[in-house]
């Protein structure tokens, strides 16, 4: 799923960021060697993301630390579900235990928001889409999460596709002039790349539907009657992308439209954390006690 090498980094970097030079509490409050039990508890309601990022900071943390897998990835899960529970060191799972829950929080929160968004907009032909608005060096994590939500990856980054947005419209002079010298670039470097193009106005956009060489048109900020016109007048010859002002309340007006695609920054960027946390599992001397008399 990940490039471990790139994932092993980004976890060893968050471990020393909050272990410094060690859990001090832990090490004060918990005696040397002692073993226990934690699990992970729901708090809210939501799609679970990042089981296998926990299982990877636990065994940076301690090789030793095991690991049950209860309820996996892109599982929906409720208030009170366990999703798995971890043995060891008891040192060990608490210093693991903020790191594990910061990046599932996270990537479950993105899960859910993207499951709220497929869902609404089920039995139109449009599909949702995430973007580049991610948190720095965890776009892969981020990307993930939206998969796990039914979405799908928008481009990774500015490698793997060629996407000509406003800014770069307006520094070539004009629609025709950046994408003529798309062609250019893609001739001379021998990149093949898809191309797309955001428009603003519908100017903009029939100077891209009569010039051609794109593969999609991105409708930037178009009200709900403006991509209806326009998904019209672009008449299937290119994919179309609706973007910008679209929440959870119209998002089905914009699937109602036609359109292919319906890219969202806030799944990534202004979505809220799922709740949960780490409990410890605590067995009482009487636990394991017999069977009392039936008259005891």
């Amino acid at each position: 799923m990940f490039v471990d090498m790139e994932l092993d980094r980004i976890i060893e970097e968050a471990l020393k960021e909050d272990l410094g030079d060690g859990d001090h509490t832990s090490l004060a409050t918990i005696e040397e060697g002692t073993s226990g039990e934690a699990q992970l508890l729901m708090k809210a309601n939501g799609v679970l993301a990042g089981i296998e990022v926990a299982e990877k900071v636990f065994q940076k943390v301690d090789p030793d630390l095991k690991m049950n897998i209860l309820i996996t990835d892109g599982t929906f899960v409720e208030v009170n579900d366990v999703p798995f529970t971890v043995e060891g060191d008891i040192r060990s799972i608490l210093a693991a235990e903020r790191t594990v829950l910061n990046f599932m929080q996270r990537l479950s929160g993105i899960a859910t928001e993207t499951f709220r968004m497929v869902k609404e907009i089920q039995g139109t032909k449009a599909k949702i889409l995430d973007t580049r608005k991610t948190t720095p060096l965890l776009r892969e994590l981020e990307k993930y999460a939206v998969r796990l939500g039914g979405g799908e990856n928008h481009r990774m980054g500015l490698y793997d596709m060629i996407m000509i947005k406003d800014n770069h419209v307006d520094y070539a002079k004009g629609i025709e002039n950046a994408i003529e010298a798309v062609v250019k670039y893609m001739k001379r470097t021998g990149k093949k790349l898809k191309v797309e193009i955001e428009v603003r106005n519908f100017e903009e956009l029939l100077d891209a539907v009569n010039y051609g060489h794109i593969d999609r048109i991105m409708l930037d900020n178009f009200s709900v009657e403006d991509v209806i016109s326009a998904v019209q007048i672009i008449n299937g010859r290119y994919e179309t992308e609706a973007s910008g002002g679209i929440i959870l309340e119209n998002v089905r007006q914009y699937a109602e439209t036609g359109v292919d695609f319906i890219s969202l920054g806030s799944l990534t960027h202004q979505i809220k954390s799922l709740d949960m946390s780490m409990k410890a599992v605590i067995k009482r001397f009487y636990d394991n006690a017999p069977d009392l008399p039936e008259n005891w």
